[in-house]
């Protein structure tokens, strides 16, 4: 520790997710391919178990000029064509009347760093969902945040209740509030709230920062898989209600939406009802850029712009046809599931599900069980994350029973 700051974690990181990935990779070695069910890789897998990288993106990435791929980008801050496409990407179909700014990030993960690096101090609470995508808990250790979380559901249901009660608790404590809300098609759970559920959320908020001001980080990683992509964004056009004493940071992520997970490609978007609010953010986590990564790949970019504006239509197609494939699956699993009475948190869309297991010693032993019957999950918080994005539809047609059978021993 001589060699660290005195607050430093000298404890091992224990990536859970990369280990049982690390395991499903030398039993698929071991057994063979078809005796094993790989459901751990949160990246979109074909039909052959290849890793999907859409044409119409890495066409035109192959396309970009050497000398574009070479260059630093214009600013820290992103290049002015992407922060402006990526604006129009996310908004499509809204007028946004709200002040908001743009900032390139090295994926959904650096918004969302920026975000919890530049609203809170150490030693206070942000507010996370119970269960969760797990570097959430991670960022905020690192930062030294302690953390509060709320229940993600009431029957079949986003749980306001105990949302608002946790809110108010909060910012009775610290006056100030700081909650995150991966939606739509949630990691792990594949749940998106409704436009009336959304509503309430504002509401909530806007109640909230009576008392001191409150930043929602919306996680969209996801929102270009939805089953619905013609309303999966109206529930934005609510973020123009927020009172003066909120702000909106949306976390986007180039990763998902175009099958790009490697080339680090993202955008923080910042909203508020006062333009100075959003330029005094701006600046705050401007210099947070530059002091922790300085630049974004600027061929990764000029990618997405490429992509979304010129190429735009045959994008749409290809990924059309995978949101398709995810649909087919989570149908087939989701209806065997209610048949054999395997428990599942509500699913409406996205990569993953997971199997409802409130007692996560419970959880361990399921877990464990599943490995040793060559199936290959993702522990979380509460639940088993089955990767649908990653599985096949010829290993998902029975896979729940064979989930619900090794449940029941256990």
């Amino acid at each position: 520790m001589k060699f660290l700051q005195k607050d430093a974690n000298p404890v091992p990181i224990q990536d859970t997710v990369f280990q049982v990935v690390a395991q499903a990779k030398e039993a698929k070695q071991k057994y063979g391919e078809d005796q094993v069910v790989d459901a751990t890789i949160g990246s979109l897998y074909d039909e052959e178990g290849k890793l999907v990288a859409y044409h119409t993106v890495f066409d035109t990435f192959d396309a970009i000029e050497p000398q574009i791929k070479a260059a630093y980008a214009s600013s820290f801050t992103g290049n002015p064509n992407y922060r402006k496409q990526v604006a129009e990407w996310v908004f499509q179909g809204i007028h946004m009347n709200l002040p908001y700014s743009v900032l390139a990030t090295p994926g959904g993960t650096g918004a969302i760093s920026t975000v919890f690096h530049c609203s809170l101090a150490k030693n206070e609470i942000v507010l996370l969902p119970e269960v969760a995508w797990g570097s959430y808990k991670l960022m905020a250790n690192e930062y030294g945040y302690q953390r509060m979380t709320y229940s993600l559901f009431e029957d079949d249901h986003f749980n306001l209740t105990d949302f608002e009660m946790k809110c108010k608790q909060i910012m009775d404590q610290q006056h100030k509030l700081v909650v995150v809300i991966n939606d739509p098609c949630h990691n792990p759970t594949g749940y998106s709230l409704t436009l009336q559920e959304w509503e309430q959320v504002i509401a909530i908020l806007n109640e909230c920062s009576l008392q001191g001001p409150v930043v929602l980080l919306n996680d969209i990683a996801y929102i270009d898989y939805s089953y619905q992509l013609d309303q999966v964004r109206r529930y934005m056009e609510l973020f123009q209600t927020i009172s003066d004493n909120v702000a909106v940071v949306i976390a986007f992520s180039c990763s998902k939406t175009c099958t790009s997970y490697g080339l680090r490609i993202g955008a923080a978007i910042l909203l508020a009802q006062k333009e100075e609010d959003v330029r005094q953010m701006e600046i705050v986590y401007e210099k947070h850029a530059r002091a922790t990564w300085s630049n974004i790949g600027n061929s990764g970019m000029e990618n997405f712009v490429r992509v979304t504006t010129t190429h735009h239509d045959a994008f749409m197609k290809e990924k059309a046809k995978y949101i398709d494939l995810l649909k087919q699956r989570s149908d087939i699993f989701v209806t065997e599931a209610k048949a054999c009475g395997l428990p599942i948190y509500p699913y409406k869309e996205g990569f993953f599900i997971t199997i409802r297991i409130e007692d996560n010693e419970k959880c361990v032993r399921y877990h464990e069980a599943l490995i040793a019957n060559h199936i290959f999950t993702v522990r979380v918080n509460k639940g088993i994350r089955v990767a649908i994005c990653s599985t096949s539809i010829k290993k998902t047609k029975g896979l729940a029973q064979k989930l619900k059978t090794i449940y029941d021993t256990i």
